[in-house]
């Protein structure tokens, strides 16, 4: 059994490779807990957006497609339900961060 099977059932779900590998680990060599970070709606890109945020900053995220799983994304190019956002434990008060609306900008300031 490789490294990537061992940690996917303490999680209930598989991890691709990449995402595996940009895990955080902690001091055991075990890829730190997710934690929840918010709930994406369908609608819109917002998924695509926060993930690639995170991305830049450093931080890897897990999604997952709640009640349907990948069968509705796999079927109608989306999750009907949605996407969870999961993020590691020591990064989420970052990822918290980024999450928050900038500030409105002073007229002057453009």
């Amino acid at each position: 059994m490789d490294e990537e099977t061992k940690a996917a059932p303490q999680w209930g779900r598989y991890i691709p490779g990449e995402l595996m590998a940009r895990w955080p680990r902690d001091e055991d060599g075990e890829p730190e807990p997710p934690v929840y970070l918010c709930h994406c709606e369908p609608l819109d890109m917002a998924e695509a957006l926060l993930v690639s945020r995170m991305e830049s900053y450093g931080i890897p995220c897990l999604r997952q497609y709640p009640e349907n799983g990948d069968l509705g994304r796999l079927i109608i190019g989306v999750s009907g339900t949605g996407t969870d956002i999961f993020v590691p434990a020591s990064l989420w008060a970052d990822a918290c961060e980024l999450l928050r609306e900038p500030e409105e900008y002073e007229r002057e300031d453009l």
